[in-house]
């Protein structure tokens, strides 16, 4: 199972793990393995973390409270006043250390400094308020992102999946009419 970074930030990327969350969720985080390769996967953090069971349930925590404050940002109502201690108290923890080498930027750190990370991500991100995110347009998606583009037209998560999904079942639709 790959995992898929189209959300336009880390903290978005990881609340993205859990697929379809209204119809069938799929969880890709099932073990702490997976929480391992996701974490090595995604750009800007430790490549090697190693997850115990206390850690794993805390960045499942973190991943939901991220998503709650998102989706609250997303409909224009207050944020979930747990959702906000949960995030707020996660990014006071430890930081990655982050270095400058010739290959480009190198961070290191342990877990529990990942997790501080993404927290801090997701609250730098929350209180921008240009900050235009959108949940994906395709109705089985419930994946949240930041739309960047120009005029802030973007109606899918990431084109290659939800928006070639959408745009081939309206090519389907069409072709179903005309004959």
């Amino acid at each position: 199972m790959s995992f898929t970074f189209v959300s336009g930030d880390p903290a978005l990327d990881l609340t993205g793990t859990v697929l379809s969350r209204r119809d069938q969720p799929v969880d890709l985080l099932t073990a702490p393995v997976d929480l391992e390769r996701w974490v090595a996967a995604c750009d800007g953090l430790p490549d090697r973390v190693t997850a115990d069971g206390q850690t794993f349930e805390s960045a499942l925590s973190l991943r939901e409270a991220l998503y709650r404050l998102a989706l609250d940002r997303v409909l224009e109502r207050p944020f979930d006043p747990g959702s906000l201690d949960l995030v707020n108290g996660t990014a006071a923890g430890p930081p990655c250390t982050f270095e400058l080498r010739d290959t480009g930027l190198h961070a290191s750190g342990d877990l529990p400094a990942v997790l501080s990370q993404l927290a801090r991500s997701g609250i730098t991100l929350l209180a921008d308020p240009h900050a235009c995110l959108k949940e994906c347009g395709r109705p089985a998606c419930t994946r949240i992102y930041l739309d960047r583009s120009r005029g802030a037209r973007r109606a899918w998560c990431g084109m290659e999946e939800c928006g070639n999904r959408v745009k081939a079942a309206a090519y389907r639709a069409r072709r179903r009419g005309s004959g």
